[in-house]
């Protein structure tokens, strides 16, 4: 089982970044997670993925994947940190970084044009987020990272506790 922590400094020289995640708010302070309907539950996740060669960097990769998953757009990017990721098969460490932004615009669902699924978007507290993530304190700690990065750059505070599919 692979080892998960958290980093909140840059990710080292030479390490691959192997997925890019955007941790995005809304002006009252609200952040989306990317949902997916099972069979028995929902599952709640980051929307993100894989850095491609034509990205203008892990921005572009931010932005990239958030409008294929779940078309939404977002204002500038900035960088919160990343997971390291040890999978205790002697494969080398590599990171999964986590950007912050404030969103732009929602646009209507539709499928991701890579997989052909439909996700759907859930704003939430930050707080409530830790949850539905269940992450323990690595989910916390980014982004706990994240809210005060998203005060301290954009001004923006939570004023909103209304959970909503969007």
């Amino acid at each position: 089982m692979a080892i998960i922590t958290w980093e909140s400094g840059l990710v080292p020289e030479g390490m691959e970044i192997k997925q890019v995640y955007g941790l995005i708010f809304t002006e009252d302070g609200r952040i989306m997670l990317r949902t997916e309907q099972k069979p028995d539950y929902v599952k709640f996740s980051l929307t993100g993925g894989h850095p491609e060669s034509f990205d203008d960097g892990i921005e572009g990769t931010c932005r990239r994947e958030l409008i294929e998953e779940i078309n939404t757009t977002i204002h500038q990017p900035v960088y919160v940190g990343y997971q390291l990721i040890d999978e205790e098969d002697g494969t080398p460490l590599y990171a999964q970084v986590r950007m912050v932004a404030v969103i732009d615009c929602i646009g209507p669902i539709k499928p991701d044009p890579d997989n052909g699924k439909t996700y759907g978007r859930f704003l939430t507290s930050p707080e409530r987020a830790v949850e539905l993530l269940n992450w323990g304190e690595v989910g916390y700690a980014q982004i706990h990272r994240a809210v005060e990065i998203i005060e301290r750059e954009f001004g923006i505070k939570l004023s909103s506790s209304v959970e909503e599919y969007v």
